[in-house]
């Protein structure tokens, strides 16, 4: 079974023997030759004592390397009491702090560490798995003082980005030859860089714009609307008079319903 990432899953859904199936998916992953194995342990309570003792029988059997506790800041002291008792209970190794997406959340990340003793190796912002990111302590310092982050967004911008693609619109930039299809090859190279709304608040000074509000969907509707245009229209957004531009707003509906 693959997930929509193209991440080879294996699961048992007919065994309870946490210890039994985690053997069996390093077996698994052996005879596909895979080099990381991550198990992902299902959530559980520090006070259920149970389900804590099956995390030490599986750590005593499998033997992993490293072991991260994934932790929900949005918990607050909860997250820090749920940190500790799993540092001293089974060891871990490092912590994942998940909807770390505002500032006053910053809070948690420092109490996490202090009461562990552990590093914050990842840090969540949102559900996709562009969304997560190695936690730096002195970036999110600075987005906490509203400094933004400018290192993340360029290290996003060198993942997402397409280097072909970027020197051809640099050139018909320097040219002046730009039209509506290369503002749309733009907006779709940024989203793939995550949300709008969280790239504007790695940007020093954006967060302190209170009534700064972005919707994604707005992005959407444009995308929408230049792919119901012709490529004369693109090209020459001078052609479009009433007649086009109707056709244009109707065509557009059609296309904003398949994005």
């Amino acid at each position: 079974m693959e997930l929509g990432l193209n991440i080879p899953v294996f699961a048992n859904e007919n065994s309870k023997d946490v210890v039994h199936i985690a053997r069996q998916a390093l077996s698994v992953a052996m005879s596909k030759l895979n080099d990381v194995v991550i198990l992902d342990t299902a959530g559980r309570l520090h006070i259920d004592e149970e389900l804590m003792q099956e995390l030490k029988n599986l750590k005593a059997n499998v033997k992993p390397h490293e072991i991260l506790l994934v932790v929900d800041s949005m918990t607050g002291q909860d997250a820090v009491n749920v940190a500790q008792s799993f540092s001293d209970t089974v060891g871990i190794d490092g912590i994942v702090l998940t909807k770390l997406d505002g500032d006053t959340r910053g809070g948690a990340a420092l109490s996490v560490k202090k009461v562990t003793g552990k590093p914050i190796k990842f840090a969540a912002t949102g559900e996709k798995l562009s969304d997560i990111e190695v936690f730096h302590p002195d970036r999110m310092a600075q987005r906490i003082l509203g400094m933004g982050d400018i290192l993340a967004v360029i290290e996003k911008a060198e993942e997402s980005f397409d280097m072909e693609q970027a020197e051809k619109l640099e050139k018909q930039l320097k040219k002046k030859e730009l039209d509506l299809d290369d503002y749309l090859a733009q907006i779709r190279q940024v989203k793939k860089m995550g949300s709008f709304s969280s790239l504007l608040k790695l940007i020093p000074g954006f967060n302190q714009i209170k009534d700064l509000k972005v919707d994604d969907k707005e992005f959407v509707k444009i995308e929408a609307m230049i792919c119901s245009m012709t490529k004369e229209e693109k090209r020459n957004t001078k052609l479009l008079n009433a007649s086009r531009r109707q056709r244009i707003a109707k065509r557009k509906w059609n296309n904003s319903t398949r994005y």
